[in-house]
């Protein structure tokens, strides 16, 4: 009976949770958009559909979909083509990126270690259906964002061929079929990644929230001190895999952003739906993107540093409750002071009052447990403060204060572009 135990417990182990479904759900998922790299053939099938989908495919379309000379001007009234290439570069730049730093993570980490849930870590089954609920919101989001967004890129697209149709039928069809399906390839992967990112902040999210409501039940200093280490821990972590992706989108959502307003303002013909369309669904998922980055850093950046107030407040009430008459068990610190400093003199007494040097050790024993569990409460609150943490990007926090400079820095060069275009094309 003894040697047929292990396999039972082997087998306890081999059942699937619903968070090992969900997690090979969305290891399936990004396997589909070529972010698991971990071989040479998954390497080569990757970029190679990427070079496919996301270059050839779309460069196909725009060339085969060209105006011809017996369109009578009616085929550049609907059609800019350097603004589809303008778009093509954008979408293809970002989803690059996308794809490079995620699958360099999902290589080195694979997805357990990527997302901080790995099976034989203790706290999985206590938050494994947070866990489960914070990926099935992965996939609301993406699902919720992107299907409004393709249904206006297949209605501008039907419009456009409408109007440029110079073929069969079938030949227009086909040629709107292959441009939608190379935009949700591409578009699909930058928001997936910018979502993944989200996914990853929003389950660290749950352990600050625990380790919040750790100090109402908990009085152990050198575990909560542990815990927070941890959590520190996987803060650094998470900063250093994004922190190159997080640049880069910004960079290239900054310039493809005002590549899209120079081209826009100073055209000097009229700029609609059908000729331009594809830089306003362009703009709003990138915009999209990177207000989820920015939110979940932001996000995850303000539980951690909050997270000293909370031990502020635990400290203050656990050293009002030692010194109160509520509780008969505590210890009074304050009477206890008191009563070192009268029993100290007795050190300076004959032998004959030696006999109060037990009640002495008794009560300085009492203040200095007393003072000890104060002080490492302070120590506790001080190492806090001096260590919020919070998403880094090469240094700089992710916070509130990050986003107000990013928005000053954007508004700034939005009003230079619009002066260049806009003011000087009038005059």
């Amino acid at each position: 009976m003894a040697d047929s135990e292990p396999p039972l417990l082997n087998d306890v182990q081999e059942i699937e949770t619903p968070l090992d479904v969900a997690l090979e759900r969305l290891d399936s998922f990004l396997t589909s958009l070529g972010f698991h790299q971990s071989s040479f053939k998954g390497f080569l099938l990757s970029w190679s559909a990427f070079a496919f989908f996301g270059v050839a495919l779309p460069i196909a379309v725009n060339s085969r979909s060209g105006c011809g000379s017996s369109d009578g001007g009616v085929c550049t009234a609907y059609r800019v083509p350097r603004f589809e290439m303008y778009v093509l570069a954008s979408e293809t730049s970002l989803a690059a990126a996308s794809l490079a730093c995620v699958s360099q993570n999902l290589r080195k980490h694979g997805i357990r270690r990527f997302l901080f849930v790995d099976r034989f870590h203790g706290r999985v089954v206590r938050f494994r259906k947070e866990y489960v609920d914070k990926i099935q919101a992965f996939f609301f989001l993406l699902i919720c964002w992107m299907l409004p967004l393709l249904l206006a890129k297949a209605v501008r697209d039907v419009i456009l061929f409408v109007h440029i149709k110079h073929g069969p039928l079938w030949e227009s069809i086909a040629l709107v079929f292959a441009s939608v399906l190379s935009w949700v390839y591409l578009n699909a992967v930058f928001l997936s990644t910018c979502l993944l990112f989200n996914l990853v902040c929003n389950l660290q999210v749950v352990h600050f929230v625990d380790y919040a409501n750790l100090f109402e039940r908990e009085a152990d200093v050198s575990m909560l001190l542990e815990e927070h280490k941890r959590l520190r821990y996987n803060l650094s972590k998470i900063s250093h895999r994004f922190r190159v992706c997080l640049l880069l989108i910004f960079l290239l959502v900054s310039a493809s952003e005002f590549v899209t307003l120079i081209q826009t303002t100073g055209y000097p013909g009229i700029t609609n739906f059908i000729n331009a369309g594809d830089f306003a669904i362009a703009a709003v998922v990138q915009v999209i993107g990177t207000i989820h980055c920015l939110h979940s850093a932001v996000k995850i950046s303000h539980r951690a540093q909050g997270i000293a107030s909370f031990a502020s407040t635990w400290h203050a009430a656990a050293a009002c409750a030692s010194s109160g008459s509520s509780q008969p068990h505590s210890t009074n610190c304050s009477e206890n002071m008191d009563a070192a400093t009268e029993d100290s003199t007795s050190l300076y007494l004959s032998e004959s009052d030696l006999e109060s040097l037990d009640v002495s050790v008794q009560t300085n024993s009492q203040l200095i447990s007393c003072m000890s569990s104060y002080n490492k409460r302070q120590a506790l609150v001080l190492y806090l403060q001096s260590n919020v943490g919070g998403i880094t990007m090469f240094g700089w926090t992710m916070d509130r204060a990050f986003i107000n400079t990013i928005f000053f820095i954007e508004l700034s060069l939005v009003t230079f572009v619009l002066g260049k275009t806009i003011v000087f094309s009038s005059k």
